[in-house]
């Protein structure tokens, strides 16, 4: 059996222990209570410090925890109840396009993919839960980008890769692009990523008009645009279904 890390299981106690009780303690305080030289606790504060997970007080010197688990923990809890609000509503989108939905949110400068639901025709079909896909590309990424600063200037520090001859990797083009995306209100995907496939997206917002995620059609290029052309009906049908799963996260504009 693997040993646990040693650093590691120090580093959970300590945000263990800051979570409960008094609201800051000192160094002397947190190296007591977990049996640990003060040396050693402050080496671990200090790590967990920078990456903000630990916050000090300047004026006294103790330490609480620090806003980067609270974001941590927003981002578990907004997942969650975002999958849990799109599930009637991305089955019901499967259905009336006849094409697989992907419900995707930023994460680690890429889209993660956090619900799928199969094309409904008893096809053999791969779930693709847990994959991440490309910003720049994916229909879902230009939404992300188009509405969420943090995905914008991810997508626009990182190098856009040219997965196919069809991908927009210009800065400038892909500004114009964003600002296509949020003049229409919806982004689409034409072999920018994968040859042969095609996908049309649309933000989800949360009760505080902030987007939370984005929800894709995503198929065959001849059945997505069939002529060269997006069927429009598509268009619509993912518009909706943004729209409602925004609503019962308590969005109430659009």
């Amino acid at each position: 059996m693997a040993k646990n890390i040693q650093s590691l299981e120090r580093a959970a106690a300590m945000l263990r222990l800051l979570a409960g009780g008094e609201r800051r303690l000192g160094l002397s305080d947190i190296a007591s209570a977990l049996g640990l030289a003060k040396g050693t606790a402050h080496g671990i504060l200090r790590t967990l410090q920078h990456e903000g997970f630990v916050e000090q007080d300047p004026a006294s010197g103790r330490y609480q925890l620090g806003a980067e688990l609270l974001r941590l923990g927003n981002s578990y809890l907004d997942v969650h109840e975002l999958r849990a609000r799109a599930l009637v509503w991305t089955d019901d989108l499967a259905r009336s396009s006849g094409e697989s939905v992907h419900l995707g949110v930023l994460h680690q400068r890429g889209v993660l993919i956090v619900h799928h639901v199969f094309r409904p025709d008893d096809s053999r079909q791969v779930l693709e839960v847990g994959a991440m896909q490309p910003l720049h590309s994916t229909a879902l990424g230009k939404v992300l980008c188009a509405y969420d600063p943090v995905a914008s200037s991810e997508a626009a520090e990182a190098e856009r890769q040219a997965f196919t001859p069809h991908t927009v990797t210009g800065g400038i083009e892909f500004q114009a692009l964003l600002d296509t995306v949020r003049a229409r209100g919806w982004a689409a995907d034409a072999e920018e990523t994968w040859e042969g496939v095609a996908a049309v997206a649309a933000p989800i917002h949360d009760r505080r008009r902030m987007p939370v995620g984005a929800v894709a059609v995503t198929g065959a290029v001849e059945r997505i645009r069939p002529g060269g052309e997006l069927r429009p009906e598509l268009i619509t049908a993912v518009r909706d279904c943004a729209r409602a799963v925004s609503r019962d996260l308590g969005a109430n504009r659009f």
